[in-house]
């Protein structure tokens, strides 16, 4: 597979190209690292492609909120500068501030 660099940063919030979603990137995988049971779930016609950047996202919608898995093929920059309300933001991010969140330190070993 041919790995490439991540076009948006943990702490970007992003929203989703086709479906009514926005969320802040907690994490990325360089190429697909989820199960095949839910690659096949998506429907074959809108299938991404495997060897591109998938996000995990704290996600919400206008009628709750998530964790998603999105290709970059499928996400957009969004400009609104609006923080997203995920109940689980204040556990991963330490800070809000000009669009992006701030990752809060790890202590470890």
């Amino acid at each position: 597979m041919n790995e490439r660099l991540a076009k948006f940063a943990i702490g970007q919030i992003v929203k989703h190209r086709i479906f009514p979603f926005r969320g802040v990137v907690f994490d990325v995988d360089p190429v697909f690292a989820n199960t095949e049971e839910w690659w096949e779930s998506i429907p074959e016609d809108i299938r991404p492609s495997k060897d591109q950047p998938f996000y995990h996202l704290l996600a919400e919608n206008d009628d709750n909120t998530y964790v998603a898995y999105v290709s970059e093929q499928n996400l957009l920059a969004d400009d609104t500068g609006e923080p997203v309300h995920h109940p689980q933001a204040a556990l991963i991010f330490e800070s809000f501030d000009h669009g992006a969140y701030k990752l809060r330190p790890r202590i470890s070993h």
